[in-house]
């Protein structure tokens, strides 16, 4: 340890060296003469003693504030030797000073002594007698060693070079480098070099061993006899050590992670020159430390989100600003059929037709140059040539580089999509065992004068001969029979086209003809329900749909208005259909009726799968949660507005076609009815 004397009158710090002396103290001391120009920048670890001589308090203050700076820095503490009364030596102690030591009598050291040993500075008992300590390698010559020894090692090669060279530079048995654990109460070591050999790992409590004060003041040094004042410290009893030099590692932060520390079996004396040596690579050692445990963080992070992404279900990738893959997870692996190492550093990823390529690449670059999230479906075949559907969401987030990044979830909708069809027909089959009657009905009156005009034609026919005045009235049921025949087959094709599956076909879609062919379907029921029916149809353009699933989303509603009357009115039951244009390309189709209404509570539950609000074996609360997703997926929206007692609308909203437009879309469309086909011509006599 050192005690730098600052500015003591000569007799006092002669005073003081005897008493260290006779104390038996391992003090090395400096003295600084009172005509220094200005205060040392830096001190070696231990005391600094500052005279006092009675001037202005204001500057004993300023001058304590400032060396105590220092001495924080430097792990030392700071005593101030005056005379002044109790309250100002408090101005000082509160300025920084450690304590401010008084004399008895003329005598400064008994009261400095007092407070000394309880810093526990070692003594130089048990010194070796005879001879003198081993010879050292110079400074300068063990720096310039050190330097060339660890330069190009790193992490734990690091550690253990520099530990082993440490040895050999300063001539002792022992040289070790340990890492704080979490807890902050014990130390590992990371390399331990003894007696000529490299020694196992070890764990040991910080607690009551010299380490310990290196970790509180930052540089500690027992020249002899260390075990003494550490008796709890059994490695060195056991290892017979009686000189310790040690430095806390620190990381950028400043916090302790570590100790640095020499041993020996003899005196290890040391001056500013080894401390600062110590010192110095005890820096080296804790950024080593430091960039190994940041190293090891960042690897447990990666590990961390290399399993959360594996650990998805779903294919995951994510591209840098100029579309190249960085990173994929098995499941998309799989989903395409390639390795990840075939995938990472890509353009695309290679599986999409080319048209659908181009189009995922330009909605990847929109999400890069807006920063907003997106999502789109596409098809594709996969590696076994199945098809299938997915929705690929997007969402841009800052790369590494400062430069955006972009990750996409794809979710396979192939099993959705065909449970989903599945529903649609089914609640198609419902609406047509609903509507069963009313088509029988419409089927029949036709079909029952149909047969009744070819049973008198058949027997006008079976005669020899007949009169020439017939001829007109067999050309007029000729002509009723054609109309009901062709009335017929436009039913027929109504029902066809309503239970067809032809669920993704998108096209131009008259939304007139879809609701003629929709009443057609429900004249039966309207009858039954004696609801009137309405229809205000303004002229509105193609609409881009399909013609059977909006038909299906008409009848659901048109069915459920007549449900929701009620069972004791029979006279002012309404229903009405209408269409509007509510802005370019915003076809509205609106079905209202004068029912019962619903609730608030019913009205937003009413697009939810499964719910129903009729009796059991009526409904199954599927209806308009399909209708909500047909229309959805024609692009438009579906909302209800509805007042208890008063009756309920629902509104669809589909996109229109303008006139310019309609080229870009097939004309493959099938409308829900069909023109009838030319009948057969049957010779008259």
């Amino acid at each position: 340890m050192h005690a730098t004397l600052l500015g003591l009158p000569e007799p006092v710090s002669d005073e003081l060296e005897r008493a260290f002396h006779a104390e038996g103290l391992a003090l090395e001391c400096r003295r600084l003469s009172p005509g220094k120009p200005s205060l040392p920048q830096v001190f070696p670890p231990g005391l600094v003693l500052l005279w006092e001589d009675g001037g202005p308090l204001e500057q004993a203050v300023s001058t304590c504030r400032q060396l105590a700076s220092v001495c924080a820095l430097s792990r030392s503490w700071l005593f101030v030797l005056t005379r002044r009364d109790v309250s100002e030596q408090s101005e000082l102690i509160l300025a920084g000073a450690s304590e401010c030591i008084s004399p008895t009598g003329e005598l400064w050291a008994p009261n400095l002594l007092t407070h000394v040993r309880h810093l526990r500075i070692p003594t130089r008992e048990g010194a070796p007698v005879g001879g003198p300590p081993p010879s050292r390698v110079p400074p300068e010559r063990a720096l310039q060693t050190l330097l060339s020894a660890t330069t190009a090692d790193l992490g734990h090669d690091f550690f253990r070079t520099l530990v082993k060279q440490l040895a050999e530079a300063f001539r002792v048995t022992c040289a070790m480098v340990g890492e704080m654990l979490p807890e902050q109460d014990s130390i590992r070591t990371l390399a331990f070099w003894s007696r000529g050999a490299f020694q196992n790992t070890v764990t040991y409590p910080l607690s009551g061993t010299p380490c310990h004060n290196a970790v509180l003041h930052s540089i500690c040094h027992y020249a002899d006899d260390v075990s003494r004042y550490f008796p709890e410290d059994l490695m060195l009893t056991d290892l017979g050590l009686r000189g310790y030099l040690g430095a806390a590692l620190r990381s950028s932060r400043g916090e302790v992670i570590g100790v640095l520390a020499i041993l020996h079996d003899q005196l290890l004396d040391a001056g500013e020159l080894d401390f600062s040596l110590l010192g110095a690579f005890a820096t080296r050692a804790g950024a080593e430390l430091e960039r190994i445990r940041a190293q090891a963080e960042l690897e447990r992070t990666r590990d961390f989100l290399r399993n959360t992404l594996e650990a998805v279900p779903d294919p995951i990738f994510v591209k840098d600003r100029h579309h190249r893959v960085l990173v994929v997870n098995s499941a998309l692996c799989r989903l395409v059929g390639r390795p990840a190492s075939e995938l990472l550093g890509q353009r695309s990823i290679d599986v999409m037709p080319e048209y659908q390529e181009q189009s995922a690449w330009e909605q990847d670059e929109q999400s890069f140059a807006s920063g907003q999230p997106g999502e789109s479906e596409q098809s594709f075949i996969d590696s076994t040539g199945m098809s299938r559907t997915v929705l690929t969401r997007r969402a841009v987030f800052p790369g590494a580089d400062g430069q955006p990044s972009l990750v996409s979830v794809l979710r396979d909708l192939t099993e959705r999509k065909r449970l989903e069809t599945q529903l649609r027909l089914a609640d198609r089959m419902t609406s047509m065992g609903t509507l069963a009657a009313s088509v029988a009905h419409e089927i029949n009156n036709p079909l029952s004068y149909v047969c009744a005009n070819i049973s008198y034609l058949g027997e006008q026919l079976s005669e020899d001969t007949f009169s020439q005045e017939l001829l007109p009235e067999l050309r007029e049921v000729l002509v009723e029979t054609q109309e009901g025949a062709a009335r017929v087959r436009s039913i027929v094709q109504d029902l066809k086209s309503f239970a067809r599956g032809d669920e993704e076909h998108q096209g131009p879609i008259d939304v007139h003809r879809v609701i003629e062919s929709t009443v057609r379907l429900v004249r039966n029921e309207l009858q039954r329900y004696n609801a009137q029916l309405e229809q205000v149809l303004e002229p509105v353009p193609l609409v881009l749909g399909n013609a059977s699933r909006l038909g299906q989303v008409l009848v659901n509603l048109m069915v459920n208005a007549m449900q929701a009357f009620p069972e004791a009115r029979a006279e002012s039951n309404r229903i009405r259909v209408i269409t509007r244009m509510e802005a370019p390309r915003r076809v509205v189709v609106e079905v209202e009726d004068n029912g019962k209404g619903m609730s608030q509570e019913v009205l937003e539950r009413i697009f939810d799968p499964f719910f129903t609000t009729k009796p059991v074996g009526v409904g199954t609360g599927l209806g308009l949660s399909i209708c909500h997703t047909i229309v959805q997926s024609m692009g438009g929206q579906i909302d209800v507005r509805s007042v208890p007692g008063r009756g309920t609308t629902f509104v669809l909203v589909l996109v229109g076609i303008e006139e310019e437009d309609k080229g870009k879309h097939k004309r493959g469309e099938t409308p829900l009815t069909e023109e009838s086909a030319p009948l057969r011509a049957y010779a008259t006599g």
